[in-house]
């Protein structure tokens, strides 16, 4: 029997599960659920991805994704087989971890009944299965899910390699002490409610479930977004008939992945997240030396470096990079007290310029997307309770 098309596209979210081989357990102890969000942050930083949801139960788990590109499976297959190399490892094992092929489920994340609906579904595992919800802790006494360690933290506390903005706004609340508090209530209230239902699962009304489902089914959305997954899924299948069609897809997606790595490079040498993206002027030094590499080494528009560095408009861009050029202002030091420095190795990644900001002397970034970041990780802060900040989780920095 053919295997059913994993249709990718730009913006794709998706339900991704995965089981163990014949159901067995895939995680061990606490040093393999450790281990296995470790690897998820590696592949989050490989690909791009947005992680905006994710439970881990002994034998299988549920991940809430979004793809800035079409790479899912390019991820997903790094994901699995970097886990199972390192499980079997640890535990002396061998052969395959998981049972057949992850479910990957395409979801409608524009529209706030399915995202909301998803999002309830993951962080509800642990009461549904019984080990979590009906304690005083209620749900945060289960740690391995993205309820206890990111939506219940505050921003300074929760794994850099999060993203709750969306998963709140799906619910009306914003990243503040108060709509941390009304995003856990609200789901401790359900489980409640749920523990007297015999496992039920309410529905948004908004949703149309008739030829969707968050488990079986190929998509999680309307019949318009079926529809129109299905002329991209037809696009994939065209691809692979047309030599000329694929090569021009393969150039594209090529180019924005160097360009990706160019982008996750230099922002960890130059210390920035993607909250300091979005706070930073178009206009900022830092931004306009990363576009500037990008110019010289990928082919990707100056769109897509304006989307990418939240530099406003492609116009932008380009008269950020002509000011660049002609030696303006753009081209000035970060700090006042950095002194010129003599041209780095144009293999370099971090070069000292870079740490320092002095944009004025930096390598043009030539040369790093063959390179791979690795930063130290903490990715959960270990607390009496196991995992997450050691104070109180909600209220542990302001909004």
């Amino acid at each position: 029997m053919a295997r059913s098309l994993r249709i990718e596209f730009k913006g794709a979210f998706y339900h991704v599960m995965a089981r163990g081989n014949h159901k067995k357990d895939i995680f061990f102890d606490d040093e393999d659920r450790w281990s296995f969000l470790q690897t998820l942050q590696e592949a989050r930083d490989r690909t791009g991805w947005g992680v905006h949801a994710w439970v881990l139960m002994n034998n299988h788990y549920h991940l809430l994704l979004q793809t800035p590109h079409a790479n899912l499976v390019e991820g997903m297959k790094w994901l699995q087989n970097a886990f199972t190399r390192r499980l079997n490892g640890r535990h002396r094992l061998w052969g395959t971890v998981f049972g057949d092929r992850y479910k990957a489920v395409l979801v409608e994340g524009e529209s706030r009944d399915y995202l909301s609906t998803l999002l309830d579904y993951i962080h509800l595992n642990p009461a549904r299965a019984g080990i979590a919800g009906s304690g005083e802790g209620g749900l945060l006494e289960y740690p391995w899910s993205s309820l206890a360690v990111a939506y219940a933290t505050g921003p300074e506390a929760r794994p850099r390699w999060m993203s709750v903005e969306l998963g709140l706004a799906a619910f009306g609340m914003q990243d503040t002490v108060e709509g941390r508090k009304a995003f856990v209530g609200r789901l401790e209230r359900r489980a409640l409610e749920e523990s007297t239902k015999a496992g039920i699962v309410p529905i948004s009304e908004g949703v149309d479930a008739r030829l969707s489902h968050l488990r079986r089914g190929w998509y999680w959305g309307s019949q318009a977004f079926s529809e129109t997954a299905m002329e991209l899924g037809k696009l994939q299948l065209q691809s692979r008939a047309d030599p000329t069609l694929r090569a021009t897809l393969l150039r594209h997606a090529h180019d924005e992945d160097a360009a990706e790595g160019l982008v996750t490079e230099a922002l960890g040498c130059l210390g920035l997240g993607p909250e300091e993206l979005i706070r930073l002027n178009g206009s900022d030094p830092r931004k306009v030396a990363i576009a500037a590499g990008l110019k010289r080494n990928t082919s990707v528009s100056l769109a897509w470096i304006s989307g990418r560095l939240k530099m406003k408009s492609a116009a932008n861009v380009s008269q950020q990079l002509r000011k660049l050029a002609q030696g303006g202002p753009a081209s000035t030091p970060l700090h006042s007290d950095s002194k010129p420095a003599e041209e780095p190795d144009r293999g370099q990644v971090c070069t000292p310029e870079m740490h320092a900001g002095n944009v004025g002397s930096h390598p043009s970034l030539a040369g790093l997307a063959s390179r791979e970041i690795r930063e130290p990780s903490t990715i959960l802060k270990r607390s009496p309770r196991g995992v997450g900040p050691a104070e109180d989780s909600l209220g542990s920095s302001p909004g």
